[in-house]
């Protein structure tokens, strides 16, 4: 993939998960796709949460994981899936995962490597790691890798560095 950015960041709590995710979210246009990786309680659902606020959903999304796929409106619809059960493509031709993906609204997919063959070049795809734990806080810290189209990246981190100056590239 061509003009590809990555950004890397330490976030101290859930507090600050949310903060990113609302970030993230109000930087988002229709048609944007969110590929979410990371271990089960890393975190990819409160970043969801916290995306679905920055596109101006009052609703709080949960975790989909049983019925794949919940929808929430706002400035932005955002489409909510959790791939955890899923076990190939196929079952998301089934339930049409394409009219989300490339339609109007914004598709936040967690578990995002599960199938890693369905998304187009323009996906964003967020890491979420827990550190390995060094005592202080270490229950909280999350490392997160952000990857994504240059001018997306770049216009992002204008805007996370003035809220996280843990921020690095």
């Amino acid at each position: 993939m061509a003009n590809i950015e990555t950004i890397e960041m330490q976030l101290k709590n859930t507090n600050e998960t949310l903060k990113l995710g609302e970030i993230i979210g109000k930087s988002l246009n229709p048609g944007s796709i969110i590929a979410l990786v990371g271990d089960l309680g890393a975190g990819k659902t409160v970043l969801v949460k916290g995306i679905a606020k920055g596109l101006g959903i009052e609703e709080e999304p949960n975790s989909p994981t049983y019925v794949i796929m919940n929808s929430y409106e706002g400035r932005i619809s955002l489409y909510h899936f959790d791939l955890y059960r899923v076990s190939s493509e196929d079952e998301l031709f089934g339930i049409g995962y394409d009219e989300y993906f490339f339609g109007n609204g914004v598709a936040a997919v967690e578990w995002a490597d599960r199938v890693e063959d369905i998304f187009p070049e323009h996906t964003i795809k967020i890491e979420i790691t827990i550190p390995e734990s060094d005592g202080e806080d270490s229950e909280t810290r999350r490392d997160i890798r952000i990857e994504g189209k240059s001018k997306w990246v770049l216009s992002f981190k204008n805007t996370a560095e003035q809220v996280f100056p843990t921020l690095r590239r």
